[in-house]
């Protein structure tokens, strides 16, 4: 709700936690009414706001955007000021500016518990939906006054647990003798999928092999909305039972919203049920689930290969005979490490997107272990936010991050008895810069990157101009300071962005 009901003369804290209570229920109202919902409050003698807004989920809404905060005048507005006004229903057509399209307007007035006025809920349909509605059952069109009602009193429990109402829910409305008095075109579809393709209307729900009869009877116990996952025979679905009270135990001035003709006798109560056919949705999940533990597999025996090629480098480094070939093998060894570790995440989680900054410590880690040398005092350093990137490109990234550190772990410190290697990492939005900086010896004076024979940099520029489809730099002075930027890139050239 937004805070300038804080604002609103007359209002109480007693009836602003009544308006926020009603609030919960503006959802499922505008999905089922079709209808964009609209709760204003008095903010002058001739100015409302707009206090809490619900859009349908089951057509388009008649609002594109928020209203929350909007300040309306009599003049554009007056249906809403003449309820605040006078306290009673109002109802007639609103042209909205935007689109020039006819809507209907109904506004009823808001009551608190000791019949004061503190509000006007606004209920705006498009012409179309209206003509819809006016054509339906009464005995739907009763169940929707009711369920109106019923929001309007504060009296609806449970609706803020409810999943949202779609165009593609059916509806059916049972009396308290539980007899089917009402099934839209949808439900029926739906029940012909499981087997009763005759007429259900009149029957009572405790004849059909379904949920709906315990799910109704808990909805009227408890006294609130339920929601349930149900299996009717082949088809999942999701049911929800609205209890349709009626005024008992209320003030006396709220009988006259009743649909029902007489007021003097103790009113039915009414259950609305809506389905939801989740079958494929469902299917279509697990399906994803046993794809998704199976690549997650894949990964987990890809990372324990990878191990085993690293136990057997390892053996083999240690027979090597020469320090030529022992470095040579620690520095495959470590290329191959770099690349298990996104092996190793992916066999961990179902996202193939991976955060490069948790990548970069753990290559940290390794390098800590078994590449720097115990007599130098060289300390490795990590900066940055979190960077979230595509397996792939975060492969690549893995090896580039590997291999300048790497060759700053070896080169840097050849003449000195240590210092810092510090890897930056920047999320630029659609991009990605790497920073490694060492302050070792620098690069010799005669330097030239594109003659190197340095393994190691000749891998990173690879990777970074036909993989990462980036730019690599390397400038000397005082240590070296290696510079990747790249754009994130998801299978062609779509930005990924970072999830949540």
């Amino acid at each position: 709700m937004d805070d300038v009901v804080y604002q609103c003369d007359g209002l109480t804290e007693g009836d602003i936690a009544f308006l926020q209570k009603m609030e919960c229920n503006l959802g499922i109202l505008a999905d089922i009414s079709r209808s964009d919902v609209l709760m204003y409050a008095q903010l002058s003698s001739d100015q409302a706001v707009v206090i809490a807004q619900a859009r349908p989920h089951s057509i388009a809404p008649v609002h594109a955007g928020s209203l929350l905060g909007c300040i309306v005048t009599s003049a554009e507005q007056p249906l809403v000021l003449r309820t605040l006004e006078r306290g009673r229903f109002s109802h007639g057509n609103l042209r909205l500016i935007t689109n020039e399209s006819p809507v209907v307007q109904r506004v009823h007035p808001i009551r608190n518990a000791e019949d004061k006025l503190i509000g006007a809920l606004s209920i705006e349909t498009n012409l179309l939906e209206q003509e819809r509605h006016r054509r339906r059952s009464r005995v739907f069109q009763q169940a929707l006054s009711l369920l109106q009602q019923m929001v309007l009193r504060g009296q609806l429990e449970g609706a803020q647990d409810l999943s949202p109402f779609g165009e593609h829910d059916g509806i059916i409305v049972i009396d308290e003798q539980k007899r089917i008095q009402y099934m839209s075109g949808i439900a029926t579809n739906l029940y012909r999928k499981i087997g009763y393709v005759e007429s259900l209307i009149g029957r009572r729900i405790s004849s059909l092999k379904t949920a709906d009869d315990n799910l109704a009877s808990i909805a009227v116990k408890k006294g609130r909305c339920i929601e349930q996952e149900v299996q009717e025979g082949n088809r999942i679905w999701i049911k929800k039972a609205i209890p349709l009270m009626a005024w008992e135990g209320r003030p006396a001035h709220w009988r006259k919203f009743l649909p029902w003709p007489t007021r003097n006798s103790h009113p039915p109560y009414q259950v609305m049920l809506t389905i939801r056919d989740e079958t494929e949705a469902r299917y279509r999940e697990r399906e994803l689930k046993v794809k998704s533990a199976m690549i997650q597999e894949v990964h987990h025996r890809v990372k324990n290969n990878l191990q085993t090629v690293v136990a057997l480098l390892r053996m083999s480094a240690r027979r090597a005979k020469s320090e030529e070939t022992r470095r040579a093998l620690q520095e495959g060894i470590n290329r191959i490490m770099s690349v298990a570790v996104i092996h190793e995440f992916l066999s961990h989680q179902e996202s193939q997107v991976i955060n490069i900054r948790e990548v970069s410590q753990r290559i940290i880690n390794q390098m800590q272990q078994g590449v720097l040398d115990p007599e130098k005092q060289i300390r490795l350093d990590l900066r940055g936010p979190n960077v979230y990137l595509p397996a792939r490109q975060a492969t690549a990234c893995a090896m580039v991050i590997n291999e300048l550190l790497q060759n700053a772990v070896e080169h840097g410190y050849e003449r000195k008895p240590g210092g810092t290697v510090s890897v930056q990492l920047v999320d630029e939005g659609d991009g990605v810069t790497i920073t490694i900086q060492d302050d070792g010896v620098g690069l010799p004076a005669d330097f030239d990157r594109e003659q190197a024979e340095n393994l190691g940099l000749q891998i990173v520029h690879t990777l970074v101009e036909h993989d990462l489809r980036g730019q690599f730099e390397l400038e000397g002075g005082d240590g070296v300071r290696a510079v990747v930027s790249f754009p994130k890139l998801v299978g062609g050239d779509e930005l990924w962005n970072e999830p949540g």
